[in-house]
């Protein structure tokens, strides 16, 4: 049986990340590796109108406090993407409360617990007030994606099954420059390599990569403007959640998260023909979404 919570603690589910303090949440957020679950990049989906109940996702904030502190949260979204499938199918499968960030296939999910605390024991109290939750709502379970792999290991011990998920993760093996990195491969895929970088050259295109300040306020709505091109080219795969709002409020609290990577026509260095959107924390670069005219 799954432990109660402790008089100590006072559990709530928070459907707007904007009614937590930003110091509260970011103190258990800051310290993970991975950038997706700090406020300002949460409060950017939800005020922008992105994760809404119209996509199919609908934002609750499991937190847990003791004395109005806040020493634990969890991000949670209602996903019905797949409702009218289902439905079809006669699987009574959605809604289905799901452990993520929002739109974002990256390692890294977990729950948020501050240092100190006892994790199995407030892991505990969480997966606790998730299964009153479920029954309380008539959901069918609760899955977590993209779950940082330590982490995985201890919702096992709280009777949680892992499942697989394809992703792409380079790492740098001690590469000192470029050069440095094509010794990793054989002669004729050096080769390749080297023809593939020479024709961008050929091509006529500038490559500038842009981070923080150097960014310039239009170039979020630019890059918008090939996000949104992408998603159409691929119809349904593409899912075009993000809005126009969301790349532009990024400039104002989170360009220091952010490098692009623009292309340009050599004759014109001011208006991009592809650029990609990454976030970085640390030494950890995460390639998110990418167009080109």
């Amino acid at each position: 049986m799954l432990k109660q919570p402790k008089s100590e603690y006072s559990v709530a589910w928070i459907s707007k990340i904007g009614e937590i303090p930003q110091a509260s949440w970011d103190a258990l957020a800051m310290p993970l590796k991975t950038p997706f679950l700090e406020w300002d990049w949460l409060n950017n989906l939800e005020v922008s109108g992105s994760a809404t109940g119209k996509t199919g996702w609908l934002p609750h904030h499991l937190t847990v406090w003791r004395d109005k502190q806040l020493i634990a949260d969890g991000e949670f979204v209602f996903d019905n993407q797949w409702a009218d499938l289902a439905q079809r199918l006669g699987i009574k499968y959605y809604p289905k409360l799901m452990g993520m960030t929002p739109f974002t296939p990256a390692e890294g999910y977990r729950f948020l617990i501050a240092e100190g605390e006892d994790e199995d024991e407030l892991t505990a109290v969480m997966v606790s007030a998730i299964d009153h939750f479920c029954d309380r709502h008539n959901i069918s379970g609760c899955n977590f994606l993209y779950v940082d792999p330590e982490w995985r290991e201890r919702m096992e011990r709280h009777g949680f099954s892992s499942w697989l998920h394809h992703s792409y993760i380079w790492q740098n093996q001690g590469y000192q420059n470029f050069d440095n990195y094509l010794g990793a491969f054989n002669a004729n895929q050096r080769r390749n390599i080297k023809r593939e970088r020479k024709a961008v050259d050929q091509a006529g295109l500038l490559v500038k990569t842009l981070t923080g300040d150097e960014i310039p306020q239009a170039m979020f709505a630019q890059m918008y403007a090939f996000y949104e091109n992408t998603c159409d080219k691929f119809g349904w795969w593409g899912s075009k959640y993000l809005t126009k709002r969301f790349f532009e409020q990024l400039h104002h609290n989170y360009r220091d998260r952010v490098l692009f990577v623009a292309a340009y026509d050599k004759e014109d260095e001011r208006h991009p023909v592809g650029m990609s959107f990454c976030l970085y924390k640390g030494d950890r670069l995460y390639g998110r979404y990418w167009g080109s005219l």
